[in-house]
């Protein structure tokens, strides 16, 4: 599982991180992006929260989180966890859903608040398939996506006011399950600056290392 402010790299790096271990990527925010596409009644009231900034309640998120861990993929390969938990109470109802194993590891990926802000602020996302540019690295061709071909823009919940608001939760509700983690030895912080390779090396052995430690003592 992948801390770390919004803006961080965090979906990037699950990304590969998934391509490398060959295990499913959990996205929440991927999952309730698509439910706001497909233009039903639990979509808009996603996009409700997300245009706001707000973090969407408990219980709609272990709803969707839940069923898509009770997948074939998930049991059998493992997975990486991108934007849950965020709260100590999510975690403890991971910790409950994953029972009698747990997670492997948490990781925190650090990167200073200005330049997540920075990031955010130019970061633009094809709305078809989700890959994210910025003005740094753009699209081929004008704001169509290499990928798909589809649109990339702004997304709704990357104005200035709804980063502002994100951030803010940040530090009074998902801060708190670092120390959550940290209590029970499962964190590691990892250094998010730096090239995306670069960023990916650290998480890799950081993983491995606790494997491998999991491995020694638990015959995990």
């Amino acid at each position: 599982m992948i801390l770390g402010k919004q803006g961080a790299g965090k979906g990037t790096q699950c990304v590969r991180l998934a391509r490398h271990y060959v295990v499913p990527h959990i996205s929440t925010g991927d999952m309730f992006r698509a439910a706001e596409k497909s233009g039903s009644a639990f979509g808009h009231k996603l996009a409700e929260y997300m245009r706001a900034g707000e973090l969407i309640p408990d219980e709609i998120v272990l709803g969707v989180v839940g069923e898509r861990l009770d997948q074939n993929d998930t049991k059998s390969r493992g997975f990486i966890l991108d934007g849950f938990p965020r709260t100590a109470n999510q975690a403890e109802a991971l910790s409950k859903m994953l029972a009698p194993r747990d997670l492997d590891l948490a990781v925190d990926l650090e990167v200073p608040t200005d330049i997540v802000l920075k990031r955010l602020s130019g970061r633009r996302v094809c709305q078809d398939c989700g890959t994210n540019y910025s003005f740094q690295s753009r699209p081929r061709v004008d704001w169509t996506c290499d990928v798909c071909g589809g649109e990339v823009v702004q997304r709704e919940d990357d104005t200035e006011d709804a980063i502002e608001r994100r951030l803010k939760l940040y530090e009074e509700q998902t801060e708190p399950l670092i120390q959550w983690y940290l209590e029970r030895d499962m964190l590691v912080a990892v250094d998010g600056l730096g090239t995306p390779d670069e960023v990916t090396a650290r998480l890799t052995r950081a993983i491995d290392r606790r494997r491998a430690h999991n491995a020694a003592h638990t015959g995990r």
